[in-house]
């Protein structure tokens, strides 16, 4: 049986069914639009041309609002996120627009551009006088020279206030009170027998304890865990035994590289290792005496003095009443000392080319040093050069190590604990000049046996270590003029390391 599409009356076989009231398909046409179809009474518009139900109408218009309101709660949600949002990055862009002309939005303390390249003479001397190329032109540069008077009269403030002074030693027993550990497990002599400082040490564990499980260089590198594997392995048959009991052997190192970073101590390290009378740590730079304690070729050694700066409290003019120095001399009195310096213009610009991390340019690093340069004289201004160079919070600010570079402060401070004898001060330029002739040095000063003709020139020919990456050396050299400037800087200080060390050389005069 079919029935109406209209009015869903049966259909009779020739397609077509009694006249109804309802029906508006005519007397028996069955394809018309009936609104009595399906049994509804229903009320129609007209839409769009077209007739259309009412809850048909109703239900479209619903979910057209039901669709709108959601969009309108969603706005209701965000709104606060998204406004804040745009207002940041308005902030943002316009202190970046602001910032190319000099009108901060967001104040900053350094208020110098970069210079120009190839500035040519400035303040009445020539400093395009380099053997390195010139950059080629910055976009981005303004009129440089004309900020470089400012500069020039930072550096007369800090030079006037440049003030050698020698400090004040602690005694033993202050030393003690404050590193009382230390001096708790080092003992006051040491084996006769060992070059090295060395001593047993009661060991009280059994031979399945394992002695590296709170080691924490662990967690640095895989390299290290693959040696404490090894360590581990062999601890056990390392031990002394004696009278029922275990002994380990402990050393401190008969001699320190502690000077300075990025003047070539990590390849005179490297050389070192080839003699087979040296034995070294597991790590180059464990930063013992510095920061973590162990046994030691760390550049830092001479300089950083973070490990003592919880004592500073102590010390009403800002000056460190305790150095790393002072704790070595406790200990070992005649302990060896080898120094590497280099040209500090160049030693800085080595360093931030190292350490920066991106956006590293010419440009970017006169900016640094500027920088660098007026919070050292908003220090020096209020503080002794000593307190100023040893200041871990202002070193931590500075955007360059520019402190490091002041050999002189720090050489003289050891020279107040140890003997002039008991350093082998040598230059980075020497030492690329002539490896050979500056190993040799190192040896005699340790005291160590000559080398076989093969292992001297497997010493000599190697590579060197910790070289200037490719990418690195593509940024090419400093600006001539931002190099003028860190060698006003530094004058004054290399002038009195050249007087401490009788050697002109130190002066690192340009010839």
């Amino acid at each position: 049986m079919r029935h109406c599409i209209n009015c869903c009356i049966q259909l009779s076989p020739d397609d077509t069914h009694a006249q109804q009231v309802n029906c508006r398909g005519g007397p028996h046409h069955s394809r018309q639009e009936c609104p009595a179809c399906k049994g509804e009474n229903t009320i129609v518009f007209r839409v769009d041309g077209k007739q259309m139900n009412l809850l048909a109408v109703l239900e479209v218009r619903a979910e057209g609002n039901e669709s709108w309101g959601g969009f309108l709660r969603f706005r209701k949600g965000k709104r606060c996120s998204l406004v804040f949002g745009l207002v940041i990055m308005t902030l943002v862009l316009a202190s970046y627009i602001l910032s190319g002309v000099h009108q901060e939005l967001i104040s900053s303390p350094f208020h110098y551009g970069a210079f120009p390249s190839n500035p040519g003479s400035t303040d009445g001397e020539n400093l395009s006088d380099t053997k390195e190329p010139h950059h080629p032109p910055s976009v981005n540069n303004i009129s440089y020279v004309k900020d470089y008077p400012s500069i020039k009269l930072i550096i007369n403030s800090i030079t006037a206030r440049i003030e050698f002074t020698t400090r004040q030693l602690p005694d033993r027993e202050d030393l003690k009170k404050q590193e009382l550990h230390m001096f708790s497990v080092i003992p006051g002599k040491f084996l006769p027998s060992c070059k090295s400082p060395c001593w047993y040490e009661a060991f009280a564990g059994r031979n399945t304890t394992d002695p590296y499980r709170t080691n924490s260089y662990a967690l640095y590198s895989k390299r290290f865990r693959s040696t404490f594997d090894t360590l581990r392995k062999a601890f056990w048959g390392h031990l002394s035994h004696a009278h029922g009991k275990h002994f380990r052997l402990r050393c401190l190192p008969h001699f320190y590289i502690i000077g300075q970073p990025k003047c070539g101590t990590t390849d005179l390290y490297d050389r070192l290792r080839l003699h087979p009378e040296v034995k070294f740590s597991a790590i180059k730079e464990p930063h013992w005496w510095t920061r973590k304690r162990f046994g030691e070729a760390s550049a830092s050694t001479m300089w950083d003095n973070n490990a003592w700066t919880l004592f500073y409290d102590n010390s009403s003019d800002g000056e460190p009443p305790f150095l790393t120095q002072d704790f070595i001399h406790a200990f070992q009195p005649d302990a060896k000392l080898i120094v590497m310096l280099r040209d500090p213009v160049e030693r800085l610009y080595s360093d931030y080319l190292y350490f920066a991390s991106s956006n590293k340019s010419a440009d970017d690093f006169h900016e640094k040093v500027t920088e660098a340069l007026q919070l050292f004289e908003n220090c020096m201004l209020d503080y002794s050069l000593r307190a100023c160079v040893y200041n871990n919070t202002l070193n931590n600010a500075m955007p360059v190590r520019l402190q490091v570079g002041l050999y002189a402060v720090y050489l003289l401070d050891w020279l107040t604990v140890f003997d002039k004898e008991q350093f082998l001060i040598l230059r980075l330029e020497d030492h690329a000049s002539n490896v050979k002739f500056t190993m040799h040095r190192v040896f005699q000063f340790l005291s160590l046996g000559p080398l076989t003709e093969k292992q001297e020139a497997l010493l000599t020919k190697s590579p060197a270590s910790n070289a200037r990456r490719p990418e690195d050396r593509n940024l090419g050299p400093m600006w001539p003029v931002t190099q003028r400037i860190l060698q006003d800087f530094y004058g004054p200080f290399n002038a009195r390391l050249a007087q401490v060390l009788a050697d002109e050389a130190f002066l690192w005069k340009k010839t």
